[in-house]
Parts: structure tokens; C-alpha cells; sequence
């Protein structure tokens, strides 16, 4: 008799099982005399015996097979999936389908056994051949609890608000209830996250006023309001996000902070949580963090061939600092975090103090420093600098100890990496001089200072070209040479949510010290003399970069002007 696809895999599976001290030999002997009686896999009779629980044989078939798993008791299911796959079908081959994206034609489905050939058929044909399949393994009865949890709920936002609408909302309820997807206002704080990643938002504003909500997106760096609830909705709402955020419910006057991690589109998202008191009543936001998208290759930053190049260079320097300069929300940590995944391998050790670590990362050795921690960024690089490190990470510098521990770790020969809130790369200096940082401690162990911004993407589908007017030309200045060049303005088409542009990228400038800049630093030269040996020396300042990018055809001038002062140019 041919085995089934979970059976062949029996004796790694429970190998894999006593290798990590969970089953012992005498139950898996005991479990393969119960399977030559009732030929049943060995998963399956491993948990019905009570040997092992779901999740624990989910991931060490996971193991064994190769495949990424997914717990479902924190993931979100996304109705466009369901919608495709009737319930029957999801019942008989214990699937679920968690995200159907339609422009790439990618669904994502939990499923029980990853080589059930029969279903992936069936599937192709409910939804066409050209589709793409990503399965991800969860345990049957998970499948089995989370599809009588999602079928036949309604999950669009406007079905749960109707919902609602129609019947009272039961407060208790949401912390007691055992079935706790019943609640509609579960399924509306649900569908609204899952909305949110959807758009590629960034943040989510929960804006209470004297007699609505607004609810109010971040996307691509421009807040847009989504909708206006009446504020009856809102004290259950703001319940089932700090229940969700591990936050007191009881409290509702000062102010607090969580996390949610979640599993959507068959990914691992998570959520800060900010709650803060106002007159209308609690205001929260939350930061999503898609690690996905935290982590760009190096050449994926849309740095020029020169930028790049000089990028290295600094990368390439074994001991002093490095500063990423910027506002809150230029992409800072999105940059350094490039700049660790490039160098970072087993033969260094590197280590971050950030407020709080964003997104984990292998082989990096990250601490979050905060006040409840009674750690903060000094004291923790005094800590760090006693574990061996090549290469140290602090989230930013922010006051005298600080940029003095993280300068004396440069001095000492390690690579240090930080932030710091100024406009420009030349910028940084007077600030660290403004901070009580000594200027013959800086000359000699800046490696060299980014500054970045983060500017929006025309819409591929729907920009307008045109030819520059005589103004705009004066603008572009000496990249054109005085000529009128073809650029674009934004269109508006469904693709983009009519707005013109869709995603952000980096316009950067870099700053490398060497030795004559090490002088003027040593010196205490102006910000005017620094600037005019920089651009002897080839420096490209912020504006020069974004207008590289309206001539290339990436963004318009009018961006750029919003982002970066372009008055000196006009």
C-alpha cells in the first residue's frame, strides 16, 4: 500500500521529535504499532495519543518538510480568500484561505497536508491556472476552528458597521466571550488592520472628536482620512485594541504604549500601539511594521552609482561613527538596517540599543533601551562595549552621554552606527558641537554623515508628461544645462486611489570626512566653509538628488519642493 505524504515523512518527523527532547522512544514505538492498526498518519496519532500538542507537530513538520508554518490562533483572514474558496472545500481538505492578492494573482492558504495534490487541482481550477499558490502548513484542527470562525461572519467594514448598526454591542462581551470572533467589533478592529496593510499604509489614527471618530491613514507619508464613525463605536473599539496591545483596559487617563503582532496575507506584521488622553476622549495610533519591507538590499535604496560607491567606502572604514541624519519618518532606521544586512555574517558580532527594536534580525544581538528598562542609551553602550562587539548600533543620540559613549566606542575601534534629528548632512556637526561634543573628539572619528528624505513615487500607470516650463528649467539649473526637458506631473488612476503616486523612495545626501574636513571640523569652521569644501570635493546636496529624480521620471517637481527647500534655486 503507498504511503500517504505525511506518513513518508515519519521517521524524520519523529526523529526530528526526539532530537529536541519532546517524544521519547517508547511513545513513538507506541504511536507506530497504533498506525499499523488504524493506518492513520503519525501526526495525527502522535496528538490524539496526547504525546505531543497541534502547534508542537506543526512546527516540526515544518522541519521535516522544509515549508514555513503559521499559527492561526493570531492570524487574520482576509474576505477577498474566502470569498473565492466555497466552505465545503475548505472543510474537506482542511484549508484556509488567508489572502487572495488579484493584480499578481497570489493566494496564500493554511493548509493541513502541503502535498495534497487533489486540492491545490481543485483550487487552480476555482480560480484559473495562471494563479499562484504560496502554502504555508497549520495544524487540522486550527484549520478546522479558524474556518467556522470566518465563514459565515461577515468581515467587510461596511457589513460589520450594518451589523452593528442593527444590534447592541455587547462590552463584556469582548474580554469574556469564548467565541470571541462573534463579536462584531473583534471582526471591525480586524478588518480595518487588514485594510490598512492592504493600502500599504504606515500608520493608523483613531481620532475621537465631540461627536465622531475619524479614522485616518498614513499613506505614503500623507495622512488621508478613510472614514467618520459615530463615537458610540468607539469606547469598544479602543477596548479591543488595548486587549490586542496587552494594555489596562481600566485605564483611560494617562497615557500608554503597546504592541500586536499579527499574521496577515501569511506574514508576520506587527503593530506599536500609542495611546494618548484627550479632550474627546482616548487617541490612538498605531505604527505598523512590516518586516518584510524593513529590511532593502543596499542597492535597492535608489542611491546613485557615485552614492553607492561612496557608500561603500564608508562601510568599508573599520572604526568610527557613522551618523543617519533626518525628521521622524525619513527612513533612518529603513537605512540602517540596509547597512547592517549588508555586513553583517558570522565573522562579526554586531549589536543594537534601539528605543524599541523594530525588526529582529538574525545573528544581530538587539536590546530595546527604555525608561521602564532603567536602561538608557549611555548605560547601554557602556554594556555593549563589555560583549565583545565589532560593529555597534545605537538608535540615537540625544544628549552629551550619549554622543560621548558612542564616540568613545569609535575611538576605541569599533564601527558605530546612530541617528541624529538635523536637516542636512553638514548640519550634524553644529549639532554634536550644540550637544557639548568637543570638536578634536569628532575630527578623526566621523566615518561620514547621510541625510535623507523621503519623497513619493509617481504612479507608473498614470503620470502626465510634459515640457518643462521656463521656470521649472531654471529650476533643474545646470542638470539640464538651461534646456527644457520632458518631466511628469501626477495623473490619478484606480491603481494609485486616484492620488498620482503610489510608494516612496530615499532622496539621500552624503557627507564623507576625510582629512580636510577633519581640519575645518578641528577648527570650528562655519557651515558655509564645510559646504564650499564639500562641493569642491563633489558633494550632491538633497536637492540636487531629488531633482535627479524628477529628471529620470520617478517623481515630479513638485514633490521634491514639498519635501526639500528649492527656494535658493528659483
Amino acid at each position: 500500500m503507498k504511503a500517504s505524504p505525511t506518513q513518508s515523512h515519519a521517521k524524520p518527523l519523529g526523529q526530528i521529535l526526539i532530537n529536541k527532547g519532546i517524544l521519547s522512544e517508547d511513545q513513538l514505538r507506541i504511536s507506530l504499532l497504533e498506525q499499523m492498526k488504524s493506518n492513520q498518519p503519525i501526526g495525527k496519532l502522535l496528538v490524539s495519543l496526547g504525546f505531543v500538542s497541534e502547534a508542537t507537530l506543526r512546527d516540526a513538520l515544518s522541519e521535516s518538510l522544509g515549508k514555513q508554518s503559521i499559527d492561526l490562533s493570531n492570524a487574520i483572514v482576509d474576505p477577498s480568500g474566502l470569498k473565492l474558496i466555497p466552505r465545503e472545500l475548505a472543510k474537506r481538505h482542511h484549508l484556509l484561505p488567508l489572502d487572495y492578492d488579484q493584480e499578481s494573482r497570489r493566494l496564500t492558504i493554511a493548509i493541513a497536508d502541503i502535498n495534497d495534490i487533489v486540492a491545490l487541482d481543485k483550487l487552480r481550477g476555482l480560480a484559473g491556472d495562471d494563479i499562484e499558490i504560496d502554502t504555508l502548513l497549520a495544524g487540522e484542527t486550527e484549520i478546522d476552528r479558524a474556518i467556522d470562525q470566518s465563514y459565515g461572519h461577515e468581515l467587510s467594514i461596511d457589513g460589520i458597521l450594518h451589523e452593528i448598526e442593527t444590534g447592541e454591542i455587547d462590552f463584556r462581551g469582548l474580554q469574556s466571550s469564548a467565541d470571541e470572533y462573534s463579536q462584531p467589533v473583534v471582526r471591525l478592529i480586524d478588518s480595518i488592520l487588514t485594510d490598512a496593510v492592504k493600502r500599504e499604509s504606515s500608520d493608523i489614527h483613531f481620532e475621537p472628536e465631540a461627536g465622531f471618530l475619524r479614522i485616518r491613514y498614513r499613506i505614503d507619508g500623507m495622512l488621508r482620512q478613510i472614514r467618520s464613525l459615530h463615537k458610540t463605536y468607539w469606547p469598544a473599539m479602543a477596548v479591543r485594541i488595548k486587549v490586542l496591545a496587552g494594555m489596562n483596559i481600566a485605564e483611560t487617563r494617562a497615557p500608554q504604549d503597546g504592541r500586536i503582532a499579527l499574521n496577515m496575507r501569511g506574514r508576520q506584521i506587527d503593530f506599536r500601539a500609542s495611546v494618548q488622553p484627550t479632550i474627546h476622549g482616548e487617541n490612538i495610533v498605531l505604527r505598523i511594521l512590516d518586516r518584510q519591507k524593513g529590511i532593502v538590499p543596499l542597492d535597492g535604496l535608489g542611491l546613485a552609482e557615485r552614492q553607492l560607491d561612496q557608500l561603500k567606502l564608508m562601510i568599508a572604514r573599520p572604526e568610527g561613527i557613522v551618523f543617519v541624519t533626518g525628521p521622524t519618518g525619513s527612513g533612518k532606521t529603513t537605512t540602517l538596517y540596509s547597512i547592517l544586512n549588508h555586513i553583517n555574517s558570522e565573522g562579526v558580532n554586531i549589536m543594537t540599543l534601539e528605543d524599541p527594536v523594530e525588526y529582529p534580525m538574525t545573528l544581530v544581538r538587539q536590546t530595546s533601551a527604555s525608561e521602564s528598562l532603567k536602561l538608557d542609551f549611555a548605560s547601554g553602550i557602556r554594556s555593549i562595549m563589555r560583549q565583545d562587539p565589532d560593529i555597534i548600533l545605537v538608535g540615537e543620540v540625544r544628549d552629551a552621554d550619549t554622543a560621548a559613549m558612542a564616540l568613545r566606542a569609535a575611538m576605541t575601534g569599533h564601527q558605530v552606527y546612530s541617528t541624529l534629528h538635523t536637516n542636512s548632512a553638514i548640519g550634524a556637526i553644529p549639532r554634536l558641537l550644540d550637544i557639548g561634543v568637543l570638536p578634536d573628539i569628532m575630527a578623526g572619528n566621523i566615518i561620514g554623515i547621510i541625510a535623507q528624505r523621503l519623497i513619493r513615487r509617481l504612479c507608473v500607470r498614470c503620470k502626465v508628461p510634459y515640457q518643462a516650463e521656463a521656470h521649472e528649467a531654471h529650476v533643474l539649473g545646470s542638470l539640464t544645462d538651461g534646456a527644457r526637458p520632458i518631466i511628469y506631473r501626477p495623473g490619478g488612476c484606480e491603481r494609485c486611489d486616484f492620488q498620482g503616486y503610489r510608494g516612496r523612495m530615499a532622496i539621500m545626501e552624503l557627507l564623507r570626512v576625510n582629512g580636510d574636513m577633519d581640519e575645518l571640523i578641528a577648527r570650528r569652521s562655519t557651515v558655509r566653509e564645510m559646504r564650499q569644501l564639500a562641493t569642491r570635493q563633489g558633494f550632491a546636496t538633497l536637492a540636487d538628488d531629488g531633482l535627479r529624480r524628477v529628471l529620470d521620471g520617478s517623481t515630479s517637481l513638485e514633490e521634491v519642493g514639498r519635501v526639500v527647500d528649492l527656494t535658493d534655486r528659483m
